[in-house]
């Protein structure tokens, strides 16, 4: 069995992209349009982040922000977003630090380099998201404690992950990627590391259903199996092959969006932790 490794093709994105403004604004344009947990994920901030911005002030913790894509969408969306941004990757806070210096408001955002094993802050947030972080690690539930523990009451978690059904769909070359802890989460899974942690799930939905998973594998799959076996020379058929399977992509994703899918290869959940003034 191969295996699809997003590690090194998004390391060989990293090192293009970071000097170049221009280059760094059409890749987050690319994350958006080509990862379809994207989509899910930027609609359920806009509704959390509406919410939120109408009270005034907030503050959202970006837990394993990797080329903070979420941190810039939020602080182009919402007027009274404070963000802390933290990653194990030192380099790619580095690269997103001297972007951001340049495109937000001083004070809007920082960053820290941080494990989430061992993250401990006096702070508290209103929202707290980690968006394909958790498959990666074993110690999943010390890591959603640790989430939780710096969570106001009443705030929000929004995580994303493969699901377990990305192992189990019959065709594991089209799933299985290397770096993974773990092949991924059911719905009763993550339900139950949630509540053990003091978090309530809300929403608990698959994402990469029926048409999404057959868009990820046309838009993504391919193109990364090419990235790794011939590296940047891969750019060079996808321009020809981008422009004839987008269309049925993007079609598909939105299909995606707005069904209720009974599964999925990927998961997302939306907890909240108790107002304790209402208990």
């Amino acid at each position: 069995m191969s295996t699809i490794e997003y590690d090194p093709v998004k390391d060989k994105f990293s090192g293009i992209i970071k000097n170049s403004k221009v280059l760094r604004r059409l890749f987050y344009f690319l994350l958006d349009l080509f990862f379809l947990r994207s989509w899910h994920i930027r609609k359920l901030l806009r509704e959390i982040g509406r919410e939120l911005d109408e009270k005034g002030e907030w503050s959202i913790l970006d837990a394993g922000s990797g080329f903070g894509q979420y941190d810039r969408f939020v602080l182009k969306s919402f007027e009274n977003v404070n963000v802390h941004s933290i990653d194990v990757k030192k380099d790619y806070l580095n690269d997103c630090r001297h972007y951001f210096s340049k495109e937000v408001k001083e004070g809007k955002i920082r960053f820290e380099h941080a494990d989430l094993l061992e993250f401990d802050s006096a702070k508290k947030y209103d929202l707290i998201i980690c968006i394909d972080v958790l498959e990666h690690i074993e110690e999943d539930r010390r890591v959603i404690q640790n989430l939780s523990n710096q969570l106001r009451s009443g705030g929000y978690f929004l995580m994303h992950s493969p699901s377990h059904y990305s192992a189990e769909d019959g065709d594991e070359e089209d799933t299985f990627v290397g770096e993974h802890a773990r092949a991924g989460y059911s719905k009763t899974d993550i339900a139950e590391k949630l509540l053990a942690t003091g978090l309530t799930p809300q929403k608990v939905h698959y994402t990469y259903g029926y048409w999404g998973h057959k868009a990820w594998v046309l838009s993504v799959k391919f193109p990364m199996l090419w990235f790794n076996s011939i590296g940047l020379m891969a750019i060079l058929p996808l321009l020809v092959y981008y422009p004839l399977v987008m269309p049925f992509c993007l079609l598909m994703n939105v299909a995606d969006l707005y069904t209720k899918n009974n599964k999925g290869n990927g998961i997302y959940a939306l907890a909240n932790k108790a107002d304790e003034n209402l208990i």
